[in-house]
């Protein structure tokens, strides 16, 4: 009797096994100490990894790392359970590629009811996001909204990013995003999961900003009344964004360039050396390579930040995306119990013709506006910020200008290296006669 349960026991085990083989998800099961207890041949598709060469191994033994990078359960100890847990995430395959994989995690239990593991499905979606950026259809990515191909280009770039830890360099206007792109680029990586620690070099005083990035000891100064971790030390193993990076100062540049180097540095007012594993990510809405020029930033420093340059274009240059955010702020504004009708296309054209000198962030600061306004009706150009219809009515009657014409606008831009005011100069008209030709001509910033 014994035998025959045995016997039926095995079967049962072959038929899943045979059962989740033949599934196109990769399946992939490991214990509390985990150690791999199934890999399916979809997973060695997947991953590139041979199911003799995983199973019964640690699962960052047999990977080289944590198979979910910085959002692995067991990085450090066993969870006392886990319901269900999805999320996107980056994998290095065993020839070295990266892939963009969907992770559904749920524990498992025992007969008793304990904990005993994990089992995780995944599938390959990395091709399938390659061909809606080719084909113009992404209208997200990562939490950033768009589909102009500006922003499709910006997509690209950020998943290009995602299977190594260069520096990168963000610039462009005031509120086009450029933390949400550091963000972005973070939680792609297989950092993500780990701290994402944002820190702005232009709202901090030097002495403060010293402190803030690199931590103090107790008597440091007056004031330090304990031991203060930095900004470095809790992006251990993640991300530190730098917010205008333009405006540190000479002395924490110095700094700064030493643990880019090193990757060390020590507390204000102690001697212990301190190492971090970090990658910097910097932003500015000024030209970095200017400021170098004119003495206000070190030239070694640059260079070692910029590595891979991004640039974000600013919201009139994109104004087919405008509707698009209009949708995602107002589906917030929903979830915060502010109910709308939406919005109607006289406000909309109203929104469309203007030049969001404060782009993206002006734009959801006008929509809350109007919100509050509206009270919950359909929202109309009367409801918009005084601006936005003092804006619309003067581009209305007067037109773009006649002084302009595309190619002088195209020079001068480039001959300003994208500056609106400089190429105002270069051109003679008034900032606001650009920003109206512009506005009518998105096409060509």
């Amino acid at each position: 009797m014994k035998d025959l349960k045995l016997e039926k026991t095995l079967a049962d085990k072959e038929n899943l096994e045979r059962i989740l083989d033949n599934l196109t998800e990769g399946i992939i099961a490991h214990d509390t100490e985990r150690r791999i207890l199934f890999f399916n041949k979809a997973a060695e598709e997947i991953t590139g990894y041979r199911r003799e060469k995983v199973l019964g191994k640690d699962c960052h033994d047999a990977f080289g790392g944590p198979f979910c990078g910085g959002r692995c359960s067991f990085m450090d100890s066993s969870p006392e359970s886990i319901e269900h847990i999805f999320y996107p995430l980056n994998m290095v395959r065993q020839d070295g590629t990266t892939r963009r994989l969907e992770m559904n995690v749920s524990g498992m239990m025992d007969r008793s009811g304990r904990f005993a593991g994990v089992i995780a499905a995944f599938r390959d979606v990395t091709d399938l996001i390659g061909y809606k950026i080719q084909l113009g259809e992404l209208e997200s990515f990562a939490g950033i909204i768009g589909r102009d191909p500006k922003m499709l280009q910006i997509y690209k770039q950020i998943r290009d990013l995602s299977g190594n830890d260069y520096p990168v360099h963000i610039s462009g206007e005031t509120g086009t995003g450029k933390e949400l792109v550091a963000n972005a680029i973070h939680e792609e990586s297989r950092r993500g999961g780990k701290p994402f620690v944002p820190i702005n070099c232009g709202a901090l005083p030097e002495g403060v900003l010293e402190s803030e990035l690199f931590g103090h000891v107790k008597g440091a100064f007056t004031g330090a009344i304990r031991n203060k971790k930095g900004r470095f030390e809790l992006a251990h193993g993640g991300t530190l964004f730098l917010d205008e990076v333009a405006d540190l100062p000479k002395v924490v540049q110095s700094r700064l360039l030493r643990v880019l180097q090193e990757g060390t540095f020590e507390r204000v007012g102690d001697e212990k050396t301190i190492s971090v594993n970090v990658r910097v990510i910097s932003a500015t809405n000024r030209d970095l390579k200017q400021e170098v020029e004119k003495g206000n930033f070190r030239e070694d420093l640059y260079y070692r930040l910029v590595v891979v340059p991004i640039h974000l274009p600013p919201l009139r240059s994109r104004k087919n995306d405008i509707p698009l955010l209009i949708e995602h702020f107002l589906s917030m504004a929903a979830g915060e119990t502010r109910e709308t009708l939406g919005i109607s296309k006289e406000a909309l054209a109203v929104m469309k013709s203007y030049p969001w000198p404060g782009n993206v962030r002006e734009l959801q600061s006008s929509l809350r506006f109007a919100l509050m306004r509206s009270g919950g009706r359909l929202i109309k150009p009367e409801h918009l910020p005084m601006e936005l219809n003092e804006w619309h009515r003067k581009a209305g009657t007067r037109g773009p200008s006649r002084k302009l014409d595309r190619d002088s606008v195209r020079i001068a831009l480039t001959q300003s290296g994208g500056n609106k005011a400089k190429a105002a100069r270069i051109l003679r008209v008034g900032r606001a006669t650009l920003y109206r030709f512009l506005s009518a001509f998105p096409d060509i910033d």
